[in-house]
Formats: C-alpha cells, structure tokens, sequence
C-alpha cells in the first residue's frame, strides 16, 4: 500500500467518523445518558449485526431507535411480541382474491430498515423463529417464494429482566443471531433530573436527518477496510474458543465448571465487524486491543451458557470475560498504532 493511499484512506475515514459524531449529538438531543446504548447500536448499524436490549421499562430503548431511524432516514417499524402473535403476523402472508381467483403477497411489518421487537421473550419459539431467516438471511419466505429485504435491515429486541411471568426464554439458535447484546441500567441522579427538566412542558426535540440508507452502506464498505492485526484475529479467536474449553487455560481452569456451553464462531466474527465499527467511528483505519475489549462483553456475554453450578454461585457472564481478559495477554499495548 502507497503513502498517498494510506493517507487518503485515513481522510476519508476521519471525515466519515466526523459524520457519526454528529449523529451522536443528534441522538442526545432527545436521549439523556445512555451512551453506551447509543454507541453500540450505532456500531452494530454499521457493523450490519443485531442487537438484544435488555433492561427494565422506561429506559429510553424504543426512543432511541426511533431516532435513530429519524437521523439515518430509515423506514422504523415496531412489533409487540405477545403470546397470542403468529409468525405471519411478521414476515406477511398469502391472500386469496376472489375477484381475481388468484393468491396475493401481503407483507408484514418485518419489512423495514429498523426493527423495534418489543418484549421478544413474550412470544413463543414458533413466533421468534420467524425472524431467524430474516436475521441471518436478510430475507423472508412467504410461502413459496423468497422476497430480500431492504438494506441496511437491523433488528433491536427488548426483554425485561423483572418481569418473568408468562415469557419465554430466546432459544440459542436465535441468541446467536444477535451481535450485541446490551444491558440498560436506569440512568444517574443528574441524567434523571435533566430528563425530567428537558420534558416538562416542552415537545421532544427535533432532529436532523444526516445521511440516508445508501450513505450507510457506503460506511459499511468503508468499515470493510479497517485492518486487522493478524496478532489481534487470533487474541480475539482464542478469548472465544477458550469459552468452549476454559480447561486449557491453566489460569482459567476454575472457570470451566461454571460454563455449559462457549460461544460459537459468531462469536469471533461479531467481535471483530463490531471492532473494525469501533475504530471507523474513532477515525482510526486500523482495530487495537481496547476496540476489542469495548466490545468483548456486549459480544459474547449472550453466547455463554452457564451451567446449573454457574447459576447456583450466582456467577455472571460478564464476571467470567472479565476473568478471560485479565488472563489472556494482548499482542500489543491498547493504543498502540498497529
């Protein structure tokens, strides 16, 4: 690669990230707080992957994407999972014309830029399946034909921690589908009272539309030619792969009975899209070690399953990457220019 390319990349990334820095700031006219949130739903925009939210109501999650959808003019729909929901209440169906003694395509809500599935775990596993295909695929069958779905085509799942009654745990197969997946906690004092003072007698505040659907898959191909370190693709495959098989760690061997299940190859790949996302939105054209622990958690903390021992000891998945982090070296310092 030539000195004048490599500066023109470097350019053209800087003034790219400059463009999501001012959606940053768009979003937090409305939104108070809930920065990491905020982040790393962008990050997964333009990293193309999904994300699961969970955090108790009135967290500002539906605000959030809905905003979101305003700045990137994105079409936003958003789907009440309930018990009683059919599969076809999403993907759409077959109808019968009598006039015309023929079958029409009606297509349901899940075809859109932005998906909002509110409280994902209040449907059945016969209704979450529904979104495997267009998760993983990016498209919908309807009967017997295949329909591809608008890029850019992200989903954001809520659940509710508090509330378990009548809900239905989100099978793994459809878990691994989800690139992040974020824990909302309620906001601070301070960011509690500007909330309250922003809304009182007043109108949510207006935002900008700054880019448009063909824009952000321009900043998709740019994420594309982020580099990755050799060094650092097998530090990130040996965090996942060492979920699966902490026993071969000696430093994590006390892990090992707390863990039932490791991550997938998922895994490995989230972590990496989501870093290259990362550095694009610091206006870096090259991933380090912090960019992969930023988001290491929100990665992989959905792909560990724990075992009945884990759960009796009250051990977390954010406690186990904690230890896999401390105990597995980076290849390089965390800032440093690699």
């Amino acid at each position: 690669m030539s000195d004048n390319l490599e500066k023109l990349d470097e350019t053209e990334i800087k003034r790219a990230s400059d463009k999501f820095k001012d959606i940053l700031y768009e979003v937090r006219k409305v939104i108070v707080g809930q920065h990491n949130m905020v982040e790393k739903t962008l990050i997964a925009i333009l990293a193309g992957g999904h994300v699961l939210l969970e955090g108790a109501p009135g967290l500002a999650k539906t605000l959030t994407l809905k905003t979101i959808s305003k700045i990137i003019k994105a079409d936003f729909k958003r789907i009440q999972f309930t018990p009683d929901l059919l599969p076809a209440d999403l993907t759409g169906t077959r109808i019968f014309n009598q006039n015309q003694c023929d079958f029409s395509t009606s297509f349901g809500p899940i075809f859109a830029n932005l998906i909002l599935a509110d409280e994902v775990n209040r449907a059945p596993a016969k209704v979450q399946s529904a979104l495997l295909e267009a998760m993983q695929e990016k498209q919908v069958t309807i009967g017997k034909e295949s329909f591809r779905l608008n890029e850019p085509f992200l989903v954001m799942a809520t659940q509710n921690p508090i509330e378990t009654e009548g809900t239905y745990s989100l099978p793994e197969a459809q878990l691994d589908r989800f690139m992040f997946k974020i824990l909302v906690d309620y906001p601070d004092e301070k960011e509690e009272i500007a909330m309250v003072e922003r809304m009182i007698g007043k109108k949510i505040p207006e935002v900008t539309t700054l880019l448009d659907g063909e824009a952000v898959l321009n900043y998709r191909n740019i994420v594309n030619t982020v580099y990755v370190d050799p060094k650092l693709i097998h530090y990130i495959v040996e965090i996942v792969t060492l979920t699966r098989n902490p026993g071969k760690n000696a430093g994590l061997k006390g892990l090992k009975p707390f863990i039932q299940y490791g991550s997938s190859p998922r895994g490995s790949l989230s972590i990496t899209q989501a870093s290259k996302a990362l550095a694009f939105m610091d206006g870096r054209s090259y991933v380090t070690p912090k960019d992969i622990k930023s988001v290491v958690k929100e990665c992989l903390r959905h792909r560990i399953i724990l075992s009945y021992e884990g759960l009796a000891q009250g051990i977390d998945q954010d406690f186990i990457i904690d230890k896999f982090l401390k105990e597995i070296e980076a290849p390089y310092p965390e800032t440093s220019k690699i």
